[in-house]
């Protein structure tokens, strides 16, 4: 019987490639802070903030939020109806999901430079939901036998997936404070440049979804050698995007802005991954309403590419609103 109470094998393998891929970028954020800084550039020779690239990073948001969103819908929907909607609070992701969605096709096709008052309303909300949920599913673990063991852990309410939910109605709340930023001025949000705080929020989600994947993967024994991927390419994503977010302005972020594509691309390729996997199940497709439920879940890979699309605007702030 597989030892369910500490981690061993393939968990000591994937901590030896996080450690190893992390110093390597480490390495990298230091040797290019040896690099002496590009020039200042004068205050009245800086450029005048362009509203149109606002809205466009704030589309973006939105359109990041909205990936987010359709993969909780898809995911929840999956999951709750393997649960057979035993409580009736396992509709509301649903609900809310589909809500985000919905206000997110919006707010990626409004090209007015305000913010709207239902879709700011409405992210709100979903970002409550996520905490909410998130306290749920922390208590279904907790009530089990055995409390948070890793057979908990591995069986129980996944713990990422009202955060995500969340992360989508924080994302496109934080669409809005960029969509209503004034003319001229640039995007700050709670005090602080717009793209630090998206490419912050962005990282630290993107470490939580890994996070998912991992205990998820390390419960399928990692036997397919793709299985590392969504545990070594997005760390390095995350770590890369927060050094753009909180280092000097002036600081090349080319390697970011491709380790965010890379990953975005991990997360489409992840559900034609997890659909050839459910196909190796017994009975394959044919069985497809068996193995959906049983089988790895498809819709749970395109959280990457909403969470890397967020910090892909994230880096187009920092560019085109320099805080030097």
């Amino acid at each position: 019987m597989a030892n369910t109470t500490s981690p061993s094998g393939a968990a000591r393998t994937t901590l030896t490639l996080l450690g190893s891929l992390t110093g390597a970028a480490l390495l990298g954020a230091l040797h290019s802070h040896a690099r002496p800084p590009p020039a200042t550039r004068s205050p009245a020779k800086a450029p005048v903030p362009d509203p149109a690239a606002a809205n466009r990073a704030a589309r973006r948001l939105n359109r990041a939020a909205g990936t987010l969103a359709a993969s909780v819908l898809f995911d929840s929907t999956v999951e709750h109806y393997r649960g057979q909607f035993q409580n009736r609070a396992m509709y509301t992701p649903l609900v809310t999901a589909a809500m985000a969605l919905g206000v997110s096709a919006h707010g990626t096709m409004d090209e007015r430079q305000t913010p709207h008052v239902v879709r700011d309303t409405v992210y709100a909300l979903i970002s409550i939901v996520g905490l909410v949920g998130t306290g749920f599913h922390l208590f279904n673990v907790r009530r089990k036998a055995g409390g948070f063991s890793w057979q908990n852990l591995f069986y129980g309410a996944p713990l990422g997936a009202p955060m995500a939910i969340g992360l989508s109605g924080l994302l496109g709340y934080l669409s809005e404070r960029v969509r209503e930023t004034p003319p001229g001025q640039v995007p700050m949000i709670w005090g602080l440049p717009a793209g630090r705080v998206v490419g912050v929020v962005s990282g630290l989600g993107i470490t939580g979804t890994v996070g998912e994947a991992a205990l998820l993967h390390f419960r399928g024994g990692f036997h397919d050698p793709f299985m590392y991927l969504p545990v070594t390419m997005p760390p390095v994503a995350a770590i890369v995007l927060g050094r753009s977010a909180l280092g000097p302005a002036g600081i090349a972020r080319r390697a970011t802005r491709w380790w965010l594509r890379a990953t975005a691309i991990l997360g489409l390729s992840g559900t034609a991954f997890h659909a050839i996997g459910v196909g190796r199940d017994m009975g394959g497709w044919r069985n497809w309403q068996q193995n959906i439920l049983n089988g790895p879940p498809i819709p749970a890979p395109p959280a990457f590419t909403g969470l890397a699309l967020a910090g892909l605007a994230a880096l187009g702030l920092l560019e085109d609103h320099p805080d030097d």
